[in-house]
């Protein structure tokens, strides 16, 4: 490396950094892989016993689950869906 190529990288606007790299790779690889988990669990604990109203019932609680995933990984949705519910008493 010259010393102009020294200058030329000094001189470059230095980029701040963020957590987005690491929210994509949570979403894209963690996320699922905790679905496969519950699912595969879902099915060994409940379905092989034929208890498909205990399995339903875990189920409402993994919906739940990833609507709070959702929540917290969807951009301003937490402000979209206060004004819909502040719409509904209001008449907006």
């Amino acid at each position: 490396m010259t010393a102009m190529d020294l200058v030329t990288l000094a001189q470059q606007q230095p980029t701040v950094p963020g957590t987005s790299n690491v929210r994509d790779w949570i979403l894209n690889n963690i996320v699922p892989l905790l679905l496969l988990t519950v699912a595969l669990l879902l099915l060994w604990l409940g379905g092989g016993k034929g208890d498909n109203a205990g399995v339903m019932r875990r189920l409402g609680g993994v919906i739940v689950a990833l609507a709070i995933i959702g929540l917290a990984v969807t951009t301003d949705a937490g402000a979209n869906i206060g004004k819909w519910l502040a719409g509904l008493f209001v008449g907006g």
